[in-house]
């Protein structure tokens, strides 16, 4: 191999190793912020934060995974991910198809599919009564912020 060539491919090889320090494009801020979808409004009312938009659930595949502040996930409790609410946040949770509401706590980030507002546990669909459709629209208030 001559010199040239050799510099070349370390110079190549360097560049492969650079390229892959660099940040995620998954983990950016941009995610976990409010998306500008028309899926999703900000409401402001009486001074309290209320949101619409999509909601979905999680459950078996997660159950017993740690989740983003650290707790065991447990599908059968009241619990949900947000993009940006602080962890111990309370939410309560209303299916604007139905009218049922449900109080969660947030303990997890998420939902990664940008159009949804909220993932919720298995249980908490299960009183909004949307586990089949797998999806609803939905009301957030917010009831208590929680200290990250």
């Amino acid at each position: 191999m001559n010199e040239s060539f050799r510099r070349s491919v370390v110079s190549v090889i360097g560049l492969f190793i650079i390229a892959g320090c660099a940040s995620s494009p998954r983990f950016t801020r941009d995610r976990y912020e409010e998306p500008k979808v028309n899926s999703q409004k900000s409401v402001t009312s009486n001074k309290k934060n209320i949101y619409e938009g999509i909601a979905s659930y999680y459950a078996d595949d997660f159950h017993g995974k740690k989740t983003a502040n650290g707790e065991l996930f447990d599908m059968n409790s009241l619990t949900a991910a947000h993009r940006s609410f602080p962890f111990g946040t309370k939410v309560k949770v209303t299916n604007l198809e139905n009218n049922k509401s449900v109080i969660v706590r947030v303990n997890d980030r998420g939902p990664f599919q940008l159009s949804r507002i909220m993932d919720l546990s298995k249980a908490a669909a299960m009183k909004l009564d949307m586990v089949q459709s797998g999806t609803a629209k939905v009301r957030l208030e917010v009831l208590e912020w929680g200290g990250e």
